[in-house]
């Protein structure tokens, strides 16, 4: 792959996902429940702060959402932030009050509030 093929393909991660209207979301919704029954269809609600905290870290761009089992074997998403590369946030260089370099872990969130559907 040469060069100027290399820029037309990259990924601008900061502007991933779009808004999308009431409709759309309701239909898209409905289709995965038509195909895969409501008992596989899941839904979570993820605090303000714990996002804030993510996109926080230096540069952090977006949050990658995985599919995962907690430690009671339900089904949960871990998610963690992603650089402009998208490639996840796992360790954090630092300067520490020494002024000597220190690396720090990346944050990464668990712990969602299931939800029981109503509508969209």
């Amino acid at each position: 792959m040469n060069k100027e093929s290399l820029i037309k393909h990259k990924i601008d991660y900061q502007v991933a996902g779009e808004e999308i209207s009431h409709e759309l979301a309701g239909k898209m919704i409905k289709d995965h429940h038509d195909k895969h029954g409501y008992e596989e269809s899941h839904s979570y609600t993820i605090g303000k702060t714990i996002i804030e905290q993510i996109l926080a870290q230096p540069g952090c761009v977006g949050i990658t959402f995985r599919d995962a089992i907690n430690e009671s074997g339900n089904k949960t998403l871990v998610y963690v932030g992603v650089d402009a590369k998208g490639n996840s946030i796992l360790e954090i260089t630092t300067v520490n009050d020494h002024g000597k370099l220190a690396v720090t872990h990346g944050m990464i969130g668990d712990r969602l509030l299931p939800y029981t559907w109503s509508s969209l």
